[in-house]
C-alpha cells in the first residue's frame, strides 16, 4: 500500500493561503479606473456618434415642446420630475420588506401627488386659469381645483397619514418610519427646485431656457474635455468622470453664461 506523503494542512499554512488569496483578489478591485476613461476607450468615436445622435433627438423634442407653449413645457417638467422621484423612491427600497407591506409603495405616490397639488396650486394660481381660458371645460375644472386647493391638500395629507398609521406592522416599524421620513425628504428636495422651475416658466420662458441651456452646455463640455483630455479619474461611482472634464465644463459654463448675458442685455 502506497503511503500518502501529503501532510495535513496546518492552521499556519491555511492562514498563509488565505492571506495570499486575499492579497490577490483585491488586485483587480484596487486597480485604478484609468482604463475606463473615455480617452483610453478604443470605441470612443462610436460612442460619441451614438451620443451625438441621441442628443440631437432630445434637442429636437425639447424645441418642439418649447414651440407648443407653456402648458407643454410644464407637462414635460412634471414628467421628468415623476421619473426623478421614482428613482429616489427606489433608492432605499427593500423588496423583502415590501412583500409584507402591500400598497405601501402606493402610499408614497399619494404623498407625492398631494405635494404636487399643494406646490403647483400655490404657484400657478390665476396664471394657469388665464392660460386655459380657451377651453371652457378645462377652465372650469382648473378654477374649481384652485379654489378648493388648500382644503383638498389638507384632507388628502390627513388621509395619507391615517393610511400610514393603519398599515404599521410589528417588526416593520423601523423600515416603515424610515420610508416615511425618506418620502418627505424626497418631496422637499424635488419640489423645492421644481417649484422655482415652474414659476420661471410662467414668469418668462427665457428664465427656464437659460438654466436648461447652461446644464446642456455643462454636460456637452464635460464630455468633450473628458473625451480628449481626461486623464485623472474624478469619482469611483462614475468611472468615466475626470477632473479635466469637470474643470473644463465649469469654465465653459461660466463663459457661456457671460456670453448669453452680453447678447441678451447689450450695454
Amino acid at each position: 500500500m502506497q503511503k500518502d506523503n501529503s501532510a495535513p494542512s496546518t492552521p499556519t499554512s491555511a492562514r498563509a493561503r488565505h492571506r495570499r488569496r486575499s492579497n490577490e483578489f483585491p488586485a483587480d478591485e484596487s486597480k485604478t479606473n484609468g482604463h475606463l476613461l473615455l480617452v483610453n476607450d478604443h470605441n470612443k468615436y462610436r460612442s460619441m456618434w451614438i451620443r451625438a445622435c441621441s442628443s440631437l433627438w432630445m434637442l429636437g423634442f425639447f424645441l418642439l415642446v418649447i414651440y407648443l407653449g407653456h402648458l407643454y413645457v410644464l407637462a414635460m417638467v412634471v414628467i421628468i420630475q415623476i421619473f426623478m422621484a421614482r428613482e429616489l423612491f427606489n433608492l432605499l427600497r427593500k423588496a423583502h420588506e415590501d412583500k409584507h407591506l402591500p400598497g405601501f409603495r402606493l402610499l408614497n405616490w399619494h404623498f407625492y401627488f398631494t405635494a404636487m397639488l399643494f406646490v403647483y396650486g400655490r404657484i400657478l394660481s390665476h396664471r394657469l386659469v388665464n392660460t386655459v381660458t380657451s377651453d371652457k371645460i378645462f377652465y372650469r375644472l382648473v378654477s374649481r381645483l384652485i379654489k378648493y386647493q388648500m382644503v383638498i391638500c389638507y384632507f388628502s395629507y390627513i388621509a395619507g397619514f391615517m393610511w400610514f398609521i393603519l398599515t404599521l406592522k410589528k417588526k416593520m416599524y423601523k423600515y416603515q418610519f424610515g420610508q416615511f421620513a425618506w418620502t418627505h425628504m424626497i418631496l422637499i428636495v424635488v419640489f423645492t427646485q421644481s417649484a422655482f422651475t415652474v414659476a420661471n416658466i410662467f414668469e418668462g420662458i427665457f428664465w427656464f431656457l437659460l438654466p436648461a441651456s447652461l446644464i446642456a452646455v455643462n454636460d456637452v463640455a464635460a464630455y468633450f474635455f473628458g473625451f480628449f483630455f481626461g486623464k485623472t479619474p474624478l469619482i469611483k461611482i462614475s468611472p468615466k468622470k475626470t477632473w479635466e472634464g469637470f474643470i473644463g465644463a465649469s469654465v465653459a459654463t461660466t463663459i457661456s453664461a457671460f456670453v448669453v448675458r452680453i447678447f441678451t442685455w447689450p450695454v
